[in-house]
């Protein structure tokens, strides 16, 4: 069969891209944003990209075309497909249907750290020799790729809420059934398709309403978005992470990178990991717990943590220049950059921290999170934004209320001057975006190792 994919360079839409392909498809795409790591991929697995949408890449016609939840009315190819029949479907009803019947879901869901603790769980699974597949929304240290069929039943999904396609406005992870659920926290974003955080925990509810009583859903205690969510409606049995939960962690480090694993009041195991931050330990414990649900004890998961190498774009060290090193991270949402950020103080001590933050998400670019964002980068000792011309906001009063010395620029080649001026010896430079950045991450680097010769 050939499938063709809209949007096939989107963390979701290039995973499922290459477990069509492991199916035997024939997997043509297309898309304006073709850039690594997921292109490269994309490339690598024999899948042809076409740059662009254009009718004429529906020339001839697949057999089947998935539509990214990105693509609209108007588009050129949605248009095509609409005006000549062609048979369509969305991304997460395609994986429901080909890929999960049978499988015993684990899905990982969440504001933040759904793709950390997804890759995690996967990797604790794959250590102890359970060969499971995957579908995870970006690129996996541990592993060659970013989803897999698997050799096993278990099939480990970062569960995301935004929704599925223009014709079903349903989130994604409704489709997906799964066994064991990880909610890892619960907060307003994607201001684009939602109008409060109500109309989130409504989704959310819908996907505790599929989890069998069988199951398991894992989430942190005491979360008031959570335990609303929960009290509409809960038939499945539930265990809870952090203070006064079932898992909690031990600090042996105060950044983070050693932890005693304490279930039900007992020590079960120590997690030693090159990782940091309150925010990865808990997806630590997320991962371990339901780890366990499927047979994969506490202490043969920490073991397993050990050797997790992270994912890239979280935290992702590009290179070390002389002493300044930079740091790729995909951030999103105002909590997310904080405990980033916090986690990565907690571990450098008074050197010195630059954030470059491109304020790229629709909730951001429409100004939703301007007042949390003020207080997000307290841990940073300067902040450089990036003014998109199409900036649904003006900055200037988050950077003359900021609590850190910040300041506006407008093109890359400032941001790269502004950070090359306040970089020195120790300092970490933080690129904190969830798109390309125009480029920025390999300009920076080339322009310090120009700097050190």
């Amino acid at each position: 069969m050939h499938i063709h994919i809209l949007g096939i360079c989107g963390t979701f839409m290039g995973s499922l891209a290459l477990l069509a392909r492991e199916l035997g498809h024939q997997v043509t795409g297309s898309d304006t944003n073709v850039y690594p790591p997921m292109s490269t991929q994309l490339a690598n697995a024999g899948i042809d990209l076409m740059e662009g949408y254009h009718s004429d890449h529906l020339e001839p016609a697949p057999d089947l075309v998935v539509i990214g939840n990105a693509m609209s009315r108007g588009n050129p190819e949605v248009e095509a497909v609409l005006d000549r029949g062609l048979a369509y479907t969305s991304g997460p009803e395609w994986l429901r249907e080909q890929v999960l019947p049978g499988k015993w879901v684990l899905a990982v869901s969440g504001t933040h750290g759904k793709t950390t603790t997804a890759s995690m769980l996967a990797w604790i699974l794959e250590d102890a020799n359970m060969a499971p597949g995957f579908l995870i929304g970006g690129v996996t240290q541990n592993f060659p790729h970013s989803a897999r069929l698997g050799e096993t039943p278990f099939f480990v999904v970062e569960a995301d809420e935004y929704d599925s396609a223009f014709f079903d406005k349903r989130s994604k992870f409704v489709h997906y059934r799964p066994r064991t659920l990880i909610i890892n926290n619960l907060e307003f974003d994607h201001a684009d398709i939602f109008p409060d955080l109500a109309a989130i925990q409504r989704q959310f509810h819908h996907l505790v309403r599929t989890v069998p009583a069988s199951g398991l859903i894992i989430s942190p205690a005491g979360v008031p978005a959570i335990e609303d969510t929960l009290e509409q409606g809960c038939w499945t049995p539930r265990q809870t992470l952090g203070d006064g939960g079932e898992w909690q962690a031990h600090l042996l480090q105060t950044d983070g990178s050693v932890f005693d694993v304490i279930h039900e009041g007992k020590t079960v195991a120590r997690v030693e990991w090159p990782l940091t931050g309150q925010h990865n330990v808990m997806n630590g414990l997320a991962a371990l717990a339901a780890a366990r649900h499927v047979g994969v004890t506490p202490e043969v998961g920490a073991e397993a943590l050990a050797r997790f190498r992270g994912v890239k774009r979280r935290m992702e060290c590009l290179a070390d220049v002389h002493g300044i090193r930079v740091y790729d991270d995909f951030a999103h949402h105002p909590t997310a950059i904080k405990t980033t950020l916090a986690g990565l103080r907690a571990r450098v001590g008074d050197e010195k921290i630059v954030a470059l933050i491109e304020p790229r998400s629709n909730t951001m670019r429409m100004g939703v999170h301007r007042d949390a964002l003020q207080n997000a980068f307290s841990d940073a000792d300067a902040v450089l934004w990036y003014q998109p011309e199409d900036s649904g906001w003006d900055l200037e009063a988050l950077v003359n209320h900021s609590p850190v010395p910040a300041q506006i620029e407008h093109s890359i080649e400032e941001m790269i001057h502004a950070a090359l001026t306040l970089a020195e010896n120790g300092s970490h430079l933080v690129i904190m975006s969830n798109g390309g950045f125009g480029g920025i991450h390999k300009q920076l680097v080339d322009q310090l190792n120009r700097h050190a010769l």
